[in-house]
């Protein structure tokens, strides 16, 4: 027979559900102690738990907090007294003829009187923070009933916030599922909300006594979309009626998924209209566009009517333009390319063809934005850098012209898209005119030796004119070990070394590991050798060329799918004693034997760092749970994140 609930229990459950029913109880919880009132806010499901926060006049977290910090400001304000005017009260007295002490000897019972008045207002404001505190825990621990995968994804928010606006989002997706059946023909507004959703708010067993049909979709846009700053909109679900049912938000960030048809594309600009001041971010994936949808998509946005809106992050990915062989680009576009808001500009994995590329990139070059980061990648353009080569040739580089967008722009992505030596030529007198360039991502291109080469002034010159460059990604670019070696040699030179490099999936060999030895004792913090073949002759390499070096400056190392075995774990048990920085390392598949157990566990315990994930997956390395690895603890939580996944294929296979 099971505990029989306390008395304070059955109360607090009687109160949650009076709340709900809409009963004003709010004289009686203003008077709970707080251990009580921070017990009843744990207990509370979220529907309850905003109706009560509502009737208190709770806000959001910011806002709230910035309350408790005036009051606190503002009773130091009331203690630390005007003394200047109490001197010129003072001499009042004496000016009327009272100076004869009357003033310094004072009603001591009304200062304590106002004492004590200054005490209960403490009291008064303490009270209200701590309750504050107790409603942001409260539904953060709602989120985390909910959404546990998700917590990590928003830490320092506000929760009451991102709880409705992950729960419309529910909504919405649920909606769209149920506007896919071939019957369905009602408005969107009447979907019904499934049980399982209204279970979650703690609503399912008062829908019989509800003032409010919380069943239907409406609803919950009415009274939850003033809550919703980030949405993820449908096809199905994009017509006219989406901008009523959204009314109530305040977007922030919009993506819209699988929009082709023109009633969709009249539904979203009703929404981009109505959110064009709110908006910063929009996203297009899986769409099909054409030249007059992307005009009136544009033009929805614009502010008051004149040519600028305030979008600063724009992305269409996975997408198709329906006209494919333009000779200009559409003119809202052009206009939405040049304003000066736009910060960041994503259009991967589109098929673009090298002379929209081209269209793309003069219209940015000509233009006056501030744009900071710019991803063409993946969309198989070769030969479109290459078309920059003759001008250079004849005139030199500044015949290009470049405008303020290029010079602005800090990080480049252009990987995957069959780029060539000659593209990486073209490529090298186009970043002359990025002078504030950090990111160049290049990878997955077949530019070889010769395109590294054709890189490697460029690379020197931004050394000499101390340029902000930091990060080089070249994965997969078929480029050897001579070419790979001739360009650590160049680094190494550099005034300012990289702080990110990675060099993953090309065929390097053991012959690299010197050279990545002599990188590892500069500066650099992010390293990325996966997939180039060291084998163990390599790792015993690399091994060696650390032992001189005190300290390493690493954070995040990847070599995993290199078949280090033994020779992988030797080296990581050099690297740890080495690198008190490193926060995260990826040994993944890399054929380590369970003696190699020994080996790291004893250089994970003897290493004082901030070591917090550590990749070992595909390695037979399963005594290390019973070595203590797992144990390792701070603050209560273990400080390693240890994938322990044997391999299950057969051992040539490296891919994890």
């Amino acid at each position: 027979m099971g505990k029989a609930p306390s008395l304070t229990t059955l109360c607090l459950e009687v109160v949650k559900d009076e709340i709900l029913r809409g009963d004003d109880l709010m004289p009686v919880i203003r008077k709970l102690p707080t251990d009580l009132f921070d017990r009843l806010l744990l207990r509370l499901p979220p529907l309850p738990l905003l109706k009560l926060g509502m009737a208190m006049g709770f806000g959001s977290e910011e806002k709230e907090k910035q309350e408790c910090d005036e009051a606190g400001q503002g009773n130091g304000r009331k203690r630390g007294r005007d003394f200047s005017y109490e001197d010129k009260e003072e001499q009042e007295y004496v000016d009327a003829g009272h100076g004869n002490g009357r003033k310094r000897g004072r009603d001591f019972s009304s200062e304590e009187k106002e004492e004590q008045e200054y005490d209960d207002a403490d009291h008064e404001n303490g009270r209200k923070c701590g309750m504050i505190s107790g409603w942001d825990k409260a539904w953060k621990h709602l989120y985390e009933l909910r959404w546990p995968k998700l917590v990590n994804q928003n830490e320092y928010v506000d929760w009451l916030q991102i709880y409705w606006e992950t729960h419309l989002q529910n909504c919405l997706d649920q909606a769209a599922e149920i506007a896919l059946l071939p019957l369905f023909d009602e408005s969107l507004g009447e979907i019904g909300i499934p049980d399982s959703l209204l279970k979650h708010i703690g609503y399912e067993n008062y829908m019989k006594v509800a003032t409010c049909d919380y069943s239907k979709l409406y609803f919950h846009c009415r009274e939850f979309g003033r809550f919703a700053r980030c949405l993820r909109i449908q096809n199905n679900i994009c017509g006219r009626e989406i901008s009523h049912l959204l009314r109530n938000c305040k977007l922030q960030s919009l993506a819209l998924w699988w929009i082709r048809s023109e009633e969709q594309v009249g539904g979203l600009c009703e929404l981009l209209n109505q959110n064009r001041e709110s908006l910063s971010s929009l996203e297009f994936v899986h769409c099909k566009l054409s030249s007059d949808s992307i005009d009136e998509i544009c033009g929805s946005l614009l502010l008051n009517s004149v040519p600028t809106h305030g979008i600063q992050s724009f992305s269409i990915t996975t997408s198709r333009f329906l006209e494919t062989n333009l000779d200009s680009l559409p003119f809202g576009l052009v206009s939405f390319l040049s304003s000066r808001s736009l910060c960041s500009l994503k259009l991967s994995y589109n098929n673009l063809g090298w002379n929209f590329a081209k269209m793309i990139f003069n219209t940015l070059r000509d233009a006056s934005s501030g744009l900071s980061v710019l991803d063409l990648s993946e969309n198989n353009i070769t030969g479109w850098l290459s078309e920059f080569i003759p001008r250079f040739s004849r005139s030199g580089p500044m015949s290009l012209g470049f405008g303020k967008s290029l010079q602005s722009l800090r990080a480049l992505n252009i990987r995957g898209n069959e780029l060539d030596e000659d593209d990486a030529l073209g490529l090298r007198y186009a970043m002359v005119h990025m002078p504030h360039l950090e990111l160049l991502d290049i990878s997955d291109n077949p530019i070889q030796d010769r395109g590294i080469r054709n890189l490697l002034p460029y690379f020197i010159e931004a050394s000499e004119k101390c340029t902000p460059f930091t990060d080089l990604y070249l994965e997969n670019c078929d480029i050897s070990n001579g070419g790979v070696i001739e360009l650590i040699n160049t680094l190494l030179t550099f005034k300012k070394p990289l702080e990110s490099l990675s060099i993953a999936d090309n065929v390097l060999g053991s012959q690299v590991a010197a050279a990545l030895g002599n990188l590892l004792s500069t500066s650099i913090q992010i390293l990325n050798i996966s997939g180039i073949e060291l084998g163990s002759p390599g790792f015993e390499d690399l091994e060696k060329s650390i032992t001189q070096t005190q300290e390493l400056k690493l954070v995040e190392i990847t070599i995993s799918k290199n078949r280090g075995g033994v020779a992988a774990a030797n080296f990581l048990s050099t690297l740890l004693l080495r690198a008190p920085k490193l926060e995260t390392i990826n040994a993944a598949y890399n054929w380590m034997p369970v003696e190699a157990s020994y080996i790291v566990c004893s250089a994970i315990k003897a290493a004082k760092g901030n070591l917090g994930l550590f990749n070992l997956r595909g390695n037979h390395l399963d005594g290390l749970t019973t070595h203590g690895l797992t144990e390792i603890q701070q603050a209560g939580k273990p400080v390693l994140n240890i994938s322990l996944l044997p391999i299950l294929a057969a051992r040539h296979d490296d891919d994890p």
